[in-house]
This record gives C-alpha cells, structure tokens and sequence, in this order.
C-alpha cells in the first residue's frame, strides 16, 4: 500500500511539473514586448513555419538571395545594408540596400536601390541612386522580365557564360538571338538625370531598343526623338520649333 501511495505522489508530482511547464511555454509564446528603442544587427521576420518573410540587416550580417527557402551565397552583397522581401515559397522578390562611405581623399561612393522582383525571376522596378567619384545619378527603371518557366535565374547565369566562351565577334549575335526568343529581360523605360545635368525619358521597344526620347538640357532647352531600330534619330521636335 505504501508503494501505491508513493506511486500516486510521484505522479502527482510530475503532473503539476508538466502542468508548469506547459504553462510557462504557452505564456512565453503569447507573449508580446513593448519597446522605446532596440539595438540589433539583424532581425529576420518569420511566418510561424519559420519561413523567412523579410529580412532586416546590417552590412556585416546582410544575407545571401533566397530561392525556395533555400539561401545562397552572394558576397557582393556583403558592401550593402537594408532589407529583402521574401514571397510565400521562400524565394527572393525584391528589397532595398544601402551603402555611403567616403575615402581619405574625399571619393565618395554611395548608393540605394528599392527593386520589385517578378515571381522567381528579376527586378522588373528599381528606383535607384548612385554617387561616384565620377557623377550623379538617380533615375527609375521598368524592365520586361520573362516568366521563370521561359527563362530563369540560373538559365541567365548560364547564357553568361556560354557568352564568354564565344569569340567577341559572335557574342551580339548569341544575345540577339536569345532576345528575339522572348528569353531576356529587357529595360522598357527609363527617367532620370543625365550627366550634363539634364533630364532624359526613354521609351523603348520590347528589345530593349530606345524608340523615343524627352530631353530637357541643363539650361531649359526641350527636345522630343523618334529613333528606327538602329538607334538613328528620324524625327526630332524641339522648343524652338514648337508652335
């Protein structure tokens, strides 16, 4: 009979020992902080699967790209802080990064970037700006990016390098004949300054060939261009032709 007895505490024991400890876990889940201030290098945002959703970082902790929830390797991005968004499977579709430093010699080199990603696939928005030794420039790009299934990421990386192993001469005609395939992205238009510190917009056809240009030069002058497949200009208005 004491044997049952002393069974009977035991497990009484552990009983209110689980009980606590469901009860710690489940309070600690629910659990929600306030904060005036935190102090982080990175934060990563989870669904509660543990997928990735967006990533918070700084240069020294800035992650790789993201593809079916797997991480890969980019270390050029490691010059970089910012964010990266992350779609439902996992994958990459955009972010923003960030970078400004100065040398000893006063060269400045500094840069930012917000890009939307198509589904598997590259940015088809940038607003980006960049400040060099060289010049100054922000402007906005919209790109045709072909869908994953005609041409994805790694079959880009993989034209790249069939390019290279091709004679200079023959290269043009490879990309050519992959652009008229559908299977490159293509920049469609283009707003921004221009170094002579104008202002340029650019509409282009579907390979990525300026069609049509608004200029306006540094001192006020305004220009329109129609431009053929060669890039030569066929018409061109200006201010001072303007009725």
């Amino acid at each position: 009979m004491s044997q049952i007895r002393t069974f009977l505490s035991g497990a009484t024991t552990m009983a209110a020992a689980l009980a606590a400890v469901f009860a710690l876990t489940a309070a600690k889940t629910e659990k929600k902080e306030t904060f005036d201030e935190i102090t982080v290098g990175r934060i990563n945002i989870v669904e509660p699967d543990g997928t990735k959703r967006i990533v918070i970082s700084n240069k020294a902790q800035f992650p790789g790209d993201f593809k079916e929830g797997k991480e890969g390797a980019r270390p050029d991005r490691r010059s970089f802080a910012g964010m990266l968004f992350i779609n439902e499977e996992g994958t990459e579709n955009g972010g923003l990064i960030q970078k400004g430093s100065i040398t000893a010699d006063g060269k400045v080199s500094s840069g930012l970037s917000l890009t939307f990603d198509r589904f598997r696939q590259d940015q088809t928005l940038q607003l980006l700006t960049n400040d060099s030794a060289a010049h100054q420039m922000t402007g906005i790009k919209i790109n045709d990016v072909p869908n994953f299934k005609v041409s994805s990421l790694e079959d880009v990386t993989r034209f790249t390098e069939e390019a290279r192993k091709l004679p200079e001469a023959e290269r043009e005609a490879f990309y050519n004949k992959l652009n008229d395939e559908g299977r490159l992205s293509a920049n469609r238009i283009w707003l921004g300054n221009t170094r002579d510190k104008g202002s340029s917009l650019q509409l282009k056809d579907a390979k990525g060939r300026v069609r049509m240009m608004l200029l306006v030069s540094a001192d006020g002058k305004s220009q329109i261009q129609m431009l053929d497949e060669h890039g030569k200009v066929v018409k061109s208005i200006e201010s001072a032709t303007v009725n």
